[in-house]
C-alpha cells in the first residue's frame, strides 16, 4: 500500500456552512425537525403544503427552504436561479434545504452540501416515527412525547432501548416490493460520482457474493490488522448496512473519508469523474489485499477480488507493412475505454456547424465501437516499428483484441474529448445504442487473428479454451446528464430484469426505454452465468450470508 501523509486532514467543508454554523449553530436544523416525512421505501423530504417560490410564486424546478427565514425559492435553470437571487438579497441566507430530497443546499455553490449533525438529527426524527408506530404502552409513548419536545438532543436517544426495540419490529414487519440490496445513497457534497459507482459494485453478482459470504470481514480484520484505514473492510460495511433490509438512505461518509486517506490527490468536495474514482478504487483494493493473494497462485497472476473480478487480458498486435512480422504484448486490464465517435469529423471538428451535422448521422452503436476498437491502425510516423525480421524501423499497423475476458466488464464510453490544436474542451452528447445481451467472441484475440488471415488453418499460439465463456449480461449502467464543467452521475441497475434508477437517495423503477435513451457513459456487463444466478440468489427477503460464494471459471481468473 502506498504511504499515506500522517498530517492529512479531511478537506475543508463548505465555506457558507461553516460560517453559518458558527453563527447559528445547530438553530435551522432544528426548526425544520417537525416538517421532516419519511415515506415507506425510506425517502425524505420537507412536507410543507403547497410550497411556491416567494419570488415567482411558481412551483416548478427544485425548491429549496431557507434555514434561516423558512422562505421558499426555486430553481429551474442557471439562468432562472431565484434560490441564488434570495441569497444575494439578503445577507447570510445561503444555506437551505432541498425540499423534495431533504437534502443541506448551498445557494452560492448551487450544490448539496453534507453535515453529520445534520444527518442526526434526520436519522433521530426517523427513529422517532419508527417508535411512534410502534406499540409499546402508554409509559413509552409519553417517554417519545417528552423526547419530542426535548428535541432528541442529535442522538441522545438513538441509543435507547425502546427505540432499537421499535426499529427491531419495523424491520420484521416492512415487507417492500423491492430486491434486497436497494437502498439509496445519500449525497455527501457533489459525491453523486462515488454513489453511481458505488450501486454499480454493491450489484456486480461475484463481487457481491464475495462480501455477502464474508470472505472479507471488517470485524476479523481489524482485530489481526494495525492498520486502521482499510478500505475493503469500509467497503465490507457498505454492504452490511445496504443488505441489512433497511430502506432508509444510507450515507457512506467513513467509506469517503477513507478513500480520501488513500487517495489523497482525489480528496475534495469538488465533482470528480465517476470513472477515474472506479479505476482508484479498484486500485486501493489490490494494495490492501493483492500483496497475499499473489502467493496462492502459480502463475503469478493477482488473486485480489478487484482483479478477480474485473481484470481482464488485452493484446496489442504490431505490424510490419514490409514483411510481415508480428510483435504481441499483453496487458492487464479492469476496464476498456471505447471511443464514441465513429466519424472523423466529430473528433477534428468543434465548431457548432459540425456539431449539427453529427446530429443528424445515425446513432453510433456498441458493435461500432467495438469493430473501431479493433480495427486496424496505421502508425504514425514517429512510432515506426524495429521489425526484428528487416532489422530496421519500419511502416507498421496495429490492432487491439482481448485475450482473456474478465467475470465483469466494465466499458468506458469516451464522452469527453480535448482539442490540442484549439485548446477547447467538451462532452459528447450522442447516443449511444446497446444491447442487453452481449457476444464478446468477435473481439477475441483467436476471432481477430483467425480474421485477420482468412481461411488459413493454423495453430495459435495460447489461443483460447475453447469453452471459454463469452455470452454477457447488462446490470448497471452508469450515466452523465448535463455540461463538461458540471454534470450529474446516475446508475441503473438492472435486478431481475426490472430497471431501477439510483439517483443519489432515490430510488425509482424504470422502463427499459428510459435506460437506452439515456447517455451512458460507464457499463457493466457479468457473464451470463453469474447474472442468472445473482437473480436467484437475491429475494425481497434479507439472507445472511449468502450460501455459494464467489468461485472462479476456469481460463477467466
Amino acid at each position: 500500500m502506498s504511504s499515506r501523509n500522517s498530517s492529512f486532514t479531511i478537506p475543508r467543508p463548505c465555506k457558507h456552512l461553516v460560517d453559518y454554523k458558527m453563527k447559528h449553530g445547530l438553530k435551522g436544523y432544528n426548526s425544520i425537525q417537525d416538517l421532516l416525512k419519511f415515506s415507506p421505501y425510506g425517502r425524505i423530504m420537507i412536507d410543507k403544503s403547497d410550497p411556491r417560490c416567494s419570488f415567482c410564486s411558481g412551483c416548478c424546478g427544485r425548491l429549496f427552504m431557507c434555514l434561516i427565514c423558512s422562505s421558499v425559492t426555486c430553481c429551474i435553470n442557471q439562468e432562472s436561479n431565484h434560490a441564488l437571487l434570495h441569497c444575494e438579497s439578503v445577507c447570510g441566507h445561503e444555506i437551505g434545504v432541498d425540499m423534495e430530497r431533504a437534502e443541506l443546499y448551498c445557494s452560492v455553490c448551487c450544490d448539496q452540501v453534507y453535515d453529520i449533525e445534520f444527518d442526526r438529527v434526520v436519522m433521530c426524527k426517523k427513529m422517532l416515527g419508527l417508535s411512534r408506530n410502534g406499540s409499546d404502552g402508554a409509559v413509552e409513548s409519553g417517554q417519545l412525547r417528552l423526547s419530542k419536545r426535548r428535541r432528541l438532543d442529535f442522538g441522545a436517544d438513538l441509543g435507547s432501548e425502546s427505540v432499537k426495540r421499535s426499529v427491531l419490529r419495523s424491520k420484521q414487519r416492512s415487507k417492500s416490493c423491492l430486491p434486497l440490496g436497494l437502498r439509496g445513497l445519500n449525497n455527501l457534497g457533489n459525491t453523486c460520482f462515488m454513489n453511481s459507482v458505488l450501486q454499480a459494485l454493491l450489484h456486480a453478482p461475484p463481487f457481491r457474493n464475495y462480501f455477502l459470504s464474508d470472505r472479507h470481514s471488517h470485524e476479523r480484520c481489524r482485530k489481526t490488522s494495525a492498520d486502521r484505514l482499510c478500505l475493503p473492510c469500509d467497503v465490507d460495511v457498505i454492504f452490511d448496512a445496504v443488505f441489512s433490509g433497511d430502506r432508509t438512505p444510507y450515507s457512506p461518509a467513513k467509506f469517503l473519508y477513507s478513500w480520501w486517506q488513500h487517495s489523497e490527490n482525489l480528496a475534495s468536495y469538488e465533482q470528480q469523474d465517476a470513472h477515474e474514482f472506479f479505476i482508484s478504487m479498484l486500485d486501493r483494493i489490490h494494495d490492501k489485499l493483492g500483496k497475499s493473494s499473489l502467493a496462492n497462485k502459480e502463475n503469478g497472476d493477482c488473486q485480489c477480488i478487484a482483479h478477480r473480478v474485473f481484470s481482464g487480458l488485452l493484446r496489442s498486435d504490431v505490424t510490419c507493412t514490409s514483411c510481415g512480422f508480428t510483435s504481441s504484448t499483453y496487458d492487464p486490464c479492469v476496464d476498456i475505454s471505447l471511443d464514441l465517435n465513429t466519424g472523423a469529423s466529430f473528433a477534428t471538428d468543434f465548431s457548432s456547424r459540425s456539431s449539427k451535422l453529427n446530429e443528424t448521422l445515425a446513432a453510433p452503436t456498441l458493435a461500432g465501437c467495438f469493430d473501431l476498437f479493433t480495427r486496424p491502425e496505421r502508425l504514425g510516423s514517429d512510432q515506426k516499428l524495429y521489425c526484428e525480421n528487416c532489422h530496421e524501423k519500419q511502416d507498421a499497423l496495429k490492432q487491439m483484441s482481448l485475450k482473456k475476458l474478465p467475470l465483469v466488464l466494465c466499458l468506458h464510453i469516451k464522452r469527453f474529448e480535448h482539442s490540442p490544436i484549439r485548446k477547447m474542451s467538451r462532452k459528447i452528447d450522442r447516443h449511444l445504442q446497446f444491447p442487453f445481451s452481449l457476444d464478446m467472441r468477435p473481439y477475441l484475440s483467436s476471432s481477430i487473428v483467425k480474421k485477420r488471415f482468412g481461411n488459413r488453418m493454423f495453430s495459435l499460439e495460447g489461443e483460447e479454451a475453447a469453452d471459454v465463456s463469452t455470452e454477457f449480461e447488462v446490470f448497471a449502467v452508469v450515466t452523465h446528464s448535463g455540461m463538461l464543467e458540471s454534470g450529474h452521475y446516475v446508475t441503473y441497475l438492472r435486478l431481475r430484469n426490472q430497471w431501477y434508477k439510483c439517483d443519489d437517495a432515490w430510488i425509482t423503477e424504470v422502463d427499459e426505454e428510459v435506460v437506452r435513451t439515456s447517455q451512458c457513459y460507464l457499463m457493466f456487463y457479468v457473464q451470463k452465468v453469474f447474472y442468472h444466478k445473482g437473480s436467484d440468489d437475491l429475494g425481497c427477503q434479507p439472507v445472511s450470508p449468502l450460501p455459494d460464494a464467489f468461485v472462479p471459471i476456469a481460463g477467466c481468473c
